[in-house]
């Protein structure tokens, strides 16, 4: 998956440091798109040594190398480089490089979208002692948002519950949803599949979670059986697709980078019954 990048490791606790010329920089356009170079299907980042005229915040450090956000405008131009979105960075670069693009987005996202306090509309400052954003006015502070999400592999004997999304996301997928104020993963889980395809289920128990920061996301996923028949009634403002197929019937998603597609992958290899 897209955060197993052994044996190298994320170091995500803040830190207020002050970025040299040998430090990594992202920034990202209003489109959300970061702008780097690719190569070889590895993402290259801009130094520190190339950037002028921009306040940086530190993100986290991959190993011993320190990842900045740019938070000002950027004086850098080299035809090298460019604007990708993390979609199209997810379709075509893999390891620790694309990891960091998805931890970095989920910080921009958290940044832009938090310029001023909710409470009194005073510009927020940034944290020194902790991942913060600060209201100097009425003191009130704001942390990142991580939205939980759930995603269900529903089996019903030797076949699993198949989806595609009738917006974005293009091949093979599971029920997934995000989770509501006053309910458990496992509600979460049962209500998900209800409300998309119409099948009760049963016997839910958890697998493995994965951050996901496309989506500011932390993804839970579980395993749950079919309780009854198992018909299928499509939400088809969400679905284009929902079956029930077999295991060597079952095609993979491009890549190993998801949650989702390991959870199919272990059922067709009969790891999951």
């Amino acid at each position: 998956m897209i955060q197993d990048i052994y044996p190298s490791k994320l170091n995500n606790n803040y830190m207020d440091y002050k970025m040299t010329a040998e430090d990594y920089v992202l920034w990202f356009n209003a489109e959300g798109k970061a702008y780097v170079r690719i190569g070889d299907e590895q993402i290259g980042f801009v130094m520190g040594s190339d950037v002028k005229e921009a306040s940086a915040v530190y993100l986290f450090s991959v190993d011993e190398k320190k990842f900045f956000l740019a938070l000002g405008e950027v004086s850098f131009l080299n035809p090298e480089y460019g604007y990708y979105s993390v979609r199209e960075l997810r379709d075509r670069c893999s390891g620790k490089e694309l990891f960091a693009v998805f931890s970095a987005y989920h910080l921009w996202r958290w940044y832009a979208d938090n310029q001023y306090c909710g409470r009194c509309a005073c510009r927020l400052e940034l944290g020194k002692t902790e991942r913060s954003l600060i209201c100097p006015s009425c003191g009130n502070v704001v942390y990142p948002r991580i939205n939980p999400a759930v995603i269900v592999g529903v089996t019903k004997g030797e076949k699993l519950l198949i989806t595609r999304y009738r917006k974005g996301y293009a091949h093979n997928a599971l029920v997934a949803g995000f989770t509501e104020f006053g309910e458990t993963l496992e509600e979460t889980v049962a209500r998900e599949v209800m409300e998309e395809t119409g099948v009760k289920v049963k016997n839910i128990r958890y697998y493995k979670s994965q951050p996901w920061g496309m989506a500011q996301d932390i993804l839970v996923g579980f395993f749950c059986e079919a309780d009854g028949d198992g018909n299928i009634h499509m939400d088809e403002r969400e679905l284009k697709y929902a079956e029930w197929v077999s295991r060597e019937d079952i095609v993979l998603q491009p890549n190993n980078l998801s949650l989702t597609n390991e959870m199919i992958k272990v059922f067709k290899e009969g790891k999951v019954f």
